[in-house]
């Protein structure tokens, strides 16, 4: 089968919108796996820039694009990026994007939960988007969720809301907050159902029909391995599973469809929000990066944190995740640096690690081990080959190779769609 999975292999923001994008030129279906509204994609093609969240990536281009059942949907957010991408003249209609009739929704109720939680935490908020999207997990574990198939049997509600109340209103009470307006509740699913349910089915059945009928399908995966709920940074992570293993739950496909997992880095580390950033540079190197990278999150605007590379944190993250080859991006952010680092290892009081330990308290105490490498004076911003490399970031490609163990199956240059170095063809396996 020549599926490919794209996951982010650092704590997300790698660029992997771009490579997807690229990528669904030659995909017969893209597919999203995990996750909410809280991550966001940025595409450009030509002088055309497009911001998404919920929607795959393969929509800008009109290939045939399914929003799993591992996904938790914010409808109203939904129909505000299907009506912002329409304006930008993208053909969204049921023929192109479908919905899992299982997925569970995002309801006002969750974001309200999220803004108290993150409000009345103190020194211990987790640095949330605020968008309902771990209340919606919960609610989804504990058998309370309201989901896409619901709207279509509203009349049959009051069950569904009275196991959903009786959960929110103690928690609301505890913030000081009102009980559950159910009327206001009801409208506003009522309202948003005729948009919904035309793009809603059972996309298994989709997905299976595709495997029969030997088509390439392409799993985007959303945040990144350092924030998946069992594999990263705890508690500073997401509330779903991020890693490639979740693309046959979260789709409803058997778990050999993963295919070819590429996993997007950065040539150097970001993170948004609160936790561990072992290699962050708070200073003018870091300031450096993020004004030439422009790090500013997709769906938040929130300036990104920044410093070098992290080998140890992504040779974890593609072993937990089974990459197979890694998609370098940003490269050219590097140009012009007399040296550059890469992180090695860590020292905790002196004892060294090649892996970051669970615990917060020894996340905290983590010393980056460094390897300096000589910079390059030429520029690879749009290079679309090895020969228009400078030999100074060829020799930090190769190095990054060896240090997360992992082959580099694409560079990418620039945000620009074709200004990428094509190493290995995910799709030819």
């Amino acid at each position: 089968m020549g599926n490919v999975t794209v996951i982010g292999a650092q704590w997300g923001d790698e660029g992997k919108g771009k490579i997807v994008d690229w990528l669904a030129s030659r995909a017969d279906m893209v597919v999203r796996f995990q996750g909410g509204h809280n991550a966001g994609h940025t595409l450009v093609v030509g002088n055309q820039t497009y911001k998404l969240s919920l929607l795959p990536s393969g929509i800008v281009r009109g290939t045939p694009s399914v929003i799993g059942n591992g996904v938790v949907l914010d409808p109203w957010a939904l129909k505000a990026e299907v009506e912002r991408i329409r304006q930008q003249g993208v053909q969204v209609t049921p023929e192109v994007l479908r919905i899992a009739e299982t997925c569970p929704l995002i309801l006002p109720i969750h974001r309200d939960l999220d803004g108290l939680r993150e409000d009345a935490s103190g020194a211990g908020k987790i640095g949330t988007t605020r968008r309902g999207i771990g209340p919606a997990y919960e609610d989804k574990v504990g058998r309370r969720a309201i989901r896409v198939c619901d709207l279509a049997h509203l009349d049959e509600l009051d069950p569904l809301l009275d196991r959903l109340c009786a959960h929110h209103d103690a928690l609301r009470a505890g913030f000081g907050e009102p009980p559950v307006d159910r009327q206001r509740l009801r409208n506003d699913l009522a309202e948003i159902t005729d948009f919904v349910l035309p793009f809603a089915g059972p996309v298994w059945r989709d997905l299976d029909g595709a495997r029969l009928r030997g088509r390439r399908i392409l799993f985007e995966g959303a945040q990144g391995v350092l924030l998946d709920v069992d594999h990263g940074t705890y508690p500073f992570v997401t509330s779903s599973n991020t890693v490639a293993g979740t693309t046959g739950s979260g789709s409803g496909m058997g778990p050999g469809a993963a295919g070819f997992v590429l996993g997007i880095v950065k040539a150097y580390t970001t993170r948004v929000g609160s936790g561990p950033f072992p290699t962050e540079q708070d200073n003018e190197i870091g300031q450096k990066l993020g004004e030439r990278g422009h790090e500013f999150g997709t769906v938040t605007g929130r300036k990104r944190r920044c410093g070098w590379f992290d080998a140890v944190l992504v040779r974890q993250a593609v072993a937990v995740s089974g990459v197979t080859g890694v998609a370098l991006t940003k490269l050219d952010v590097l140009d012009g640096f007399e040296t550059v680092k890469i992180c090695t290892g860590y020292k905790i009081d002196g004892r060294e690690f090649d892996y970051l330990p669970p615990h917060a308290a020894d996340q905290a105490r983590v010393e980056p081990i460094y390897e300096e490498i000589e910079g390059w004076p030429g520029s690879t911003h749009g290079a679309r080959s090895w020969a228009d490399l400078p030999a100074g970031a060829i020799k930090y490609v190769r190095r990054v190779e060896e240090l997360i163990r992992c082959p580099v199956a694409l560079v990418s240059t620039s945000p620009q769609r074709d200004d990428t170095i094509l190493v290995r063809d995910p799709f030819a396996g």
